[in-house]
């Protein structure tokens, strides 16, 4: 780049590139480092045959997963979609908030730090799940909305453009209709009477349009799961080749409520990792008592922002504090409220801005840590602590064990299935419907559909049960046990060969049973 370019260029600017290209190195490192997980296989998977909607969420996963064909079984270049948007979601947020009146260099900063930072940020910002194309696009709704807010009403079209993407990577993104409302209200009511917000409002609409036909011609098979899913209800027959339904039975008495609320409020707080002791301890770590967060935010930030960040903090951790009372809430759901929650932490943490910086490095080098463990098994870790090494190791050998079996093979969970297309594509392995919960490879369009009464030849099946399945109309006439073992390579034997077997896969041979 030219001197000139330099000079003219704006130091936060180039303070912001910087740091983003760290965050983006530690990010592609990981990515190359650590091996791909069961639900990224899946999702990989159905890059492979794109459609406005899957069994599980709406398309946007498997848009992101779209690199996997430039070298299939290679989890970095699956990975460079989502790492791309993740990306992209920093640049939105580092202009949102300075926007938004967060100038500072520091402030903005650790603001941007702390989003990259947090539990999720670290892991999100790497996996490739439903959450990266929400975090993108809710960002980018975020921006709008507030530049909407601050005198550009036409921005509240690209606003509405960007909650119809936000929609079709995962449905939560409804929640930012309520924070959109409340930072109208207090912010600019009187864009009520003009049609931009309308007019956004439809913009999301034709946005997300395509996911909802694609429900309608599909007997809202996405919504009805995933309303079944979050609400604790019976989803219903949701599959023609499985009478199976998803059940939640959620908290009932009132001790099981309130002990759900704060399982949900911990796991919460726990998503900052040690970010969280500077950020309870803050007003003790500086030396004194009086509390910053009010008169610094009123200083620093724009009324439009302020409206919109403590909304999006807020909407999303109360509206899945009430659904825990009486349904299963998972940890990730309202995980989009820590692209609002940053700036105000930041704000907070002014005064101790060491003791932030101390955390967040303590974050970055316990993620490092388990992500070198995932690949290499090399920390001394107990094996209740070992989910990372479970989701990932071994599944290549056992794809290339697979491969060596004679055809068909089948699976009976779908992140089986998942996985061993993930590593050996060229297998066209689907999972057995009626054994687990039911997916998108019972509908025949990512991988064979599977019509049991129509099969009339032996087969194989990957199991985890430790006797064979019952099939109607079929006996397992042989069995073969394969034993994953950290430090080793997959053993078929008849007992454990080490003491805490990561896997224990099960090969049994399936015969039309002679009547």
């Amino acid at each position: 780049m030219p001197h000139n370019l330099i000079a003219s260029a704006h130091p936060w600017r180039l303070l912001l590139l910087l740091l983003i290209a760290v965050m983006a190195a530690w990010r592609l490192a990981i990515a190359a480092l650590l091996p791909v997980t069961q639900d990224e296989a899946y999702y990989f998977d159905w890059a492979r045959s794109l459609a406005w909607g899957y069994f599980d969420h709406p398309p946007g996963v498997a848009l992101l997963g779209i690199t996997t064909l430039l070298e299939p079984g290679s989890a970095f270049m699956a990975r460079l979609g989502g790492l791309l948007a993740g990306l992209l979601t920093l640049w939105v947020l580092a202009r949102f908030y300075r926007h938004g009146g967060l100038t500072d260099r520091r402030d903005l900063g650790l603001a941007l730090i702390l989003v990259f930072a947090t539990l999720p940020g670290l892991a999100g910002g790497v996996i490739t799940t439903p959450d990266t194309a929400l975090a993108l696009a809710w960002a980018l709704a975020l921006h709008e909305g507030e530049r909407a807010l601050a005198g550009d009403r036409r921005r509240w079209l690209t606003a509405g453009a960007a909650v119809g993407l936000g929609l079709l990577g995962k449905y939560t993104m409804v929640l930012i209709g309520p924070v959109f409302l409340w930072a109208i209200l207090r912010a600019d009511p009187r864009a009520l009477r003009t049609p931009w917000p309308y007019l956004g409002a439809l913009a999301a609409l034709l946005v997300f349009a395509p996911n909802i036909l694609w429900n309608a011609q599909h007997d809202w098979l996405t919504m009805r799961f995933q309303f079944g899913h979050g609400f604790a209800t019976d989803a219903g027959p949701l599959l023609a080749a499985t009478a199976e339904t998803i059940e939640h039975s959620g908290p009932q008495s009132p001790g099981e409520r309130l002990t759900s609320l704060l399982g949900y409020v911990a796991t919460q707080l726990g998503f900052w990792g040690l970010i969280a002791v500077p950020l309870l301890l803050a007003p003790w770590l500086a030396g004194r008592t009086e509390s910053i967060p009010k008169t610094a935010a009123a200083s620093s930030l724009s009324r439009p922002a302020r409206e919109l960040l403590i909304a999006a903090t807020l909407f999303p951790l109360g509206f899945f504090a009430l659904v825990s009372l009486t349904s299963e809430v998972e940890a990730n759901w309202p995980v989009m409220y820590l692209l609002a929650a940053a700036p105000l932490a930041a704000i907070w943490l002014r005064r101790v801005w060491g003791w932030a910086l101390a955390a967040v490095a303590a974050n970055l080098l316990l993620v490092s840590l388990y992500a070198i463990h995932a690949a290499t098994g090399l920390l001394p870790l107990p094996d209740s602590q070992n989910r990372i090494l479970r989701e990932t190791h071994g599944f290549a050998e056992l794809a290339q064990a697979v491969g060596e079996l004679e055809p068909p093979v089948y699976a009976d969970r779908y992140q089986t299935t998942a996985m061993l297309r993930f590593y050996r594509p060229d297998l066209h392995t689907s999972q057995w419907p009626g054994l687990t919960r039911p997916s998108e490879y019972l509908r025949g369009r990512i991988a064979p559909r599977i019509t049991p009464e129509a099969v009339n030849e032996p087969f194989w099946l990957v199991s985890r049960f430790g006797a064979p399945p019952d099939i109607a109309g079929f006996t397992a006439d042989t069995r073969r046990t394969l034993f994953d073992c950290l430090g080793s390579s997959l053993q078929a034997a008849a007992t454990a060969p080490c003491r805490h077997p990561l896997h224990v896969w099960h090969l049994y041979r399936y015969v039309p049973r002679i009547l």
